[in-house]
């Protein structure tokens, strides 16, 4: 059996190694030290704005905490993209909040404006305003920032900015991770860059920025002893895990030309192939890290399919998977409102994430070259 080609999995650069010894050597194990400070001023340098970065121990917890300093609430109500992974939907519902969700337009995957006003319309005139909208750049596309922004003003809704995919990428030469009113990083073990498990909060203002890391520190008050009068969180990010972010950090403009490299080398094979799309920037506005490369199928493919071709990947140990099932599909969120015309549903039974790690080399793309060729020819 050949060497199993993952989907996107971990790629070092080098230095990570020096970091975490550098954190064991100075028994800076706790979560604070350091690699944390370094790796924060270095998130806080690439984006490029006014940002206040917290290191944190996942995105998940990044929205979470999102979320609490908007002041969601049980009872409340969040608008959510609905083509996601389930991280961006959770942590509504740890809040005793309720998901509505939204489908996708068809260029860019993401959610889209004009099912969003319909979506806030209805909910005010329902007498639940939205407290938050969470939009999502889904593989690293970005959102149509500029859209959603002129709704959020007009309607004074917050968003909170999913870049769990999107480090990276940007929009009009403007960074995501910049966007929202709360925006969140990802650096779990698939994505564009590692800290083994992890995440970051980047706000706006050193006020968010201190809140949530309070909250993520157990909520502890300045006091000899331990007092706490609100709720806290085992959030932040550790000293070992922040110095691999670290020498990550050192590679990551390299980890996504190799990202973009093999977006190009999925069109340049499916060229001239009938009925296959391959997921791209719809203008010039964007600039998509291409975390996932992805292909669509449509009517024009015949028997050729989404999961007969991951099917085909499977026999020669190459893992690729179908895109997000939209989270109102998903059984645990079937009660939920959502607005839309089934496009995110469209895209899901019709598509297929493939091998996209700045890991692949020349022989690994040669594997795939041949199950793709193979597949379609017989």
């Amino acid at each position: 059996m050949e060497e199993k080609i993952y989907l996107s999995s971990p790629h070092m650069g080098g230095k990570e190694e020096v970091y975490v010894k550098e954190a064991f050597a100075a028994n800076w194990i706790a979560p604070l030290g350091p690699n944390v400070n370094h790796f924060e001023e270095s998130l806080q340098t690439y984006l490029g704005e006014e940002q206040y970065v917290a290191a944190l121990s996942s995105g998940t917890a990044a929205l979470h905490l999102a979320l609490i300093l908007l002041g969601v609430e049980r009872g409340d109500e969040v608008i959510c993209q609905s083509m996601t992974f389930s991280a961006s939907a959770n942590p509504i519902v740890y809040q005793g909040a309720t998901p509505v969700f939204v489908d996708s337009e068809e260029d860019s995957w993401n959610i889209s404006p004009i099912h969003l006003e319909t979506a806030i319309k209805d909910r005010i005139a329902k007498g639940k305003k939205p407290k938050a909208i969470i939009a999502v750049h889904l593989y690293g596309m970005p959102y149509k920032t500029e859209e959603i922004r002129a709704l959020s003003e007009k309607y004074d809704i917050p968003v909170i900015e999913d870049s769990a995919e999107a480090l990276g990428s940007s929009y009009k030469g403007r960074k995501c991770g910049t966007f929202g009113d709360i925006s969140i990083l990802s650096f779990n073990g698939n994505k564009i860059i590692t800290t083994s498990g992890g995440g970051a909060l980047v706000a706006r203002n050193a006020d968010h920025r201190n809140k949530a890391i309070f909250l993520a520190t157990q909520a502890r008050d300045d006091a000899p002893h331990y007092q706490h009068s609100e709720i806290g969180y085992n959030y932040r990010l550790s000293n070992v895990c922040a110095g691999i972010g670290r020498g990550q950090m050192e590679v990551l403009d390299a980890h996504v030309d190799l990202r973009r490299k093999m977006n190009e080398f999925y069109k340049q094979i499916f060229a001239e192939q009938q009925g296959i799309g391959v997921f791209s920037e719809p203008s010039s506005d964007f600039y998509s890290n291409h975390w996932l490369s992805c292909i669509t199928f449509d009517k024009n493919t015949g028997n050729k399919n989404a999961d007969g071709l991951r099917e085909a990947f499977l026999v020669d140990n190459i893992e690729s998977r179908p895109l997000w099932k939209p989270m109102h599909l998903q059984p645990i969120f079937k009660t939920a409102p959502f607005y839309g015309d089934g496009t995110s549903e469209s895209l899901f039974k019709n598509g297929l994430c493939l091998p996209s790690g700045s890991n692949l080399d020349d022989k690994h793309r040669e594997r795939i070259r041949s199950v793709i060729a193979h597949y379609f020819n017989n």
